[in-house]
């Protein structure tokens, strides 16, 4: 307290002097924490007018020796950190598991990236391949070999059933879309080709087109809102290095991760016998199409399934002289794609990318120190901006009053629409499916009353209790409004009809498409009500009823 009185005596005369508290207490603070060393009593008001008195005997001797010890330690801690450490790493990238570029030494006995000091892009061949992986082993071609030869128990093959929503199971809310079911005669040919994309630099061209084996994915916005998923970010010697020049690029065969549950399937596949009728097929596809070529340890210091490049894009520096690369797609991709939708693409992947940048404070000192000129330029520029706008503004302020009324407003409607679909949001389901199941409810209760008010029939009860066994309600659309086909006439999934499950009887008096048909016994039951849809991409799907 003695070293601080110096300090907070003229904030203690300011509050007086305004009123802020009484001048007894002041003359009692300021008695109590400097008093005079030639009168008797307490220091007045008066007396502190033109300051702090002058003739005080406070202790503020004490403290230039801590102060001094204090720059002391400062120094020597500096130098410490200076001659044992590595002053570099305030600013320096790192890579997807916090090792640093361009250094000899790693915590963690992490790679040595002397030569590497940049921070690049490879491609995660785990998320890459993983949707590919599910077409094949899912597929009906996989899916019969699995059930008749590969796996020998009920609860294995209702296991891997489930694992891939070929059958509705709590685990899933609908089939999965992998981009069409494959047999024996199409799975070599799709799967190499969607593969080739991948492995092949001279198919790349052909991954982000919409004409290409994989359009359907990697041509989307799904994929680019998303691009973190897919890229690792890695320290290469270059921003753009490739396998075509390696003297020793290395083979890396995919594998599923290994806590996936499609891990225990893809071995059981490729350790199949030989003589298991037409396993050979998809074998031969899965050895030959999986493989992917790596750069040389020499140049990527990590496990090869970190080091395949991705293909199609074209690494550069982020800022001339940086260390931190970006990316922009390969002018063979531009020919193929359009410019126009090649910038579109880049947009939404730099925008993924900086959501999911953490920078530490030593980052943003070393790139500020790499761009203080532009710094200097953009504070010029702003100031010249703001002043142009603050001119601009006394024309105009009766028109920004109005807009931002009218922002105002409009801000409270579509918060109110984002609360009423929150509302209704499920665990793991994102905002935006859940839009689109809150707006197909509507539009199917909307289209559902003004049927029944023109035929005059009374609606059936939409209530349901836990999975939904109970529903009798008359919903023949999926959650995501896909159109439900009827239970008698569907050949999609022909074991169930309505001499086998007793819900689904009678189909023509209800219209009953959506429903949770199961027996007591089964292994694998659906979570709530799902209808088999009239999708050829997606077998079946979860319902909500009506309203």
């Amino acid at each position: 307290p003695f070293c601080i009185c110096p300090a907070i005596a003229p904030l203690i005369l300011f509050a007086s002097q305004h009123s802020v508290v009484q001048p007894s207490v002041v003359a009692m603070s300021m008695g109590m924490c400097c008093p005079s060393s030639g009168t008797e009593g307490p220091v007045t008001p008066e007396d502190l007018q033109d300051g702090p008195t002058r003739n005080r005997a406070c202790t503020d001797i004490l403290c230039i020796p801590v102060f001094l010890f204090a720059q002391v330690a400062f120094v020597v801690v500096t130098l410490a950190g200076v001659q044992h450490g590595n002053p570099t790493k305030l600013y320096k990238p790192r890579d997807y598991r916090g090792a640093y570029c361009g250094v000899e030494s790693n915590w963690n006995n992490g790679p040595a990236t002397t030569n590497m000091p940049k921070l690049s892009y490879t491609m995660n061949v785990t998320s890459m391949a993983d949707v590919i992986m599910k077409q094949a082993v899912c597929s009906s071609y996989a899916s019969s070999i699995m059930t008749n030869h590969l796996l020998t128990t009920q609860d294995s093959k209702d296991a891997y059933l489930c694992d891939c929503c070929l059958s509705p199971c709590a685990k899933c809310d609908g089939a999965m879309d992998l981009g069409g079911d494959l047999v024996l005669a199409d799975l070599p040919s799709v799967i190499s080709s969607k593969m080739a994309e991948l492995t092949d630099p001279a198919k790349a061209m052909h991954l982000f087109s919409p004409g290409g084996a994989n359009g359907d994915v990697f041509s989307t916005n799904f994929f680019w809102d998303k691009v973190t998923k897919y890229i690792n970010q890695v320290c290469l010697p270059e921003c753009m290095m490739t396998t075509e020049n390696a003297t020793w690029a290395r083979d890396y065969m995919y594998t599923p991760s290994p806590d996936s549950p499609f891990y225990s399937y893809w071995s059981i596949i490729l350790n199949a016998s030989d003589s298991i009728p037409d396993i050979s097929g998809l074998k031969s596809t899965i050895e030959s199409s999986f493989k992917f070529k790596a750069l040389p340890r020499s140049d990527c210091p990590y496990h090869e399934s970190l080091c395949v490049p991705m293909p199609g894009m074209a690494m550069k520096e982020l800022s001339v002289g940086g260390d931190v690369c970006t990316f922009e797609m390969a002018a063979e991709v531009v020919a193929a794609v359009g410019s126009a939708a090649s910038k579109a693409f880049e947009s939404l992947g730099f925008d993924a990318i900086g959501e999911s940048a953490s920078n530490s404070f030593g980052e943003w000192a070393g790139n500020f120190v790499a761009s203080l000129d532009t710094f200097i330029i953009v504070c010029v520029l702003s100031f010249a901006v703001g002043l142009a706008f603050l001119v601009i503004l006394r024309f105009f302020i009766a028109a920004c009053v109005w807009i931002a009324v009218l922002c105002t407003v409009l801000f409270f409607v579509v918060g109110g629409f984002f609360t009423f679909i929150l509302s209704g949001q499920c665990e793991g389901v994102g905002i935006l499916d859940t839009g689109h199941q809150t707006v197909m409810a509507i539009v199917v209760a909307g289209k559902t009353a003004v049927e029944d008010a023109v035929s005059g029939d009374d609606a059936p009860s939409e209530q349901m209790t836990g999975d939904g066994v109970d529903y009798r309600g008359r919903q023949q659309h999926s959650k995501f409004g896909k159109k439900c086909a009827m239970w008698e006439t569907q050949t999609r999934m022909p074991d169930y009809r309505e001499d086998s499950y007793e819900v689904l009887y009678p189909a023509s008096a209800t219209k009953n498409y959506c429903r949770n048909p199961y027996h007591d016994s089964d292994n694998m039951k659906a979570k709530t009500i799902w209808c088999i849809t009239v999708d050829p991409d997606v077998a079946w799907e979860e319902c909500l009823p009506i309203g």
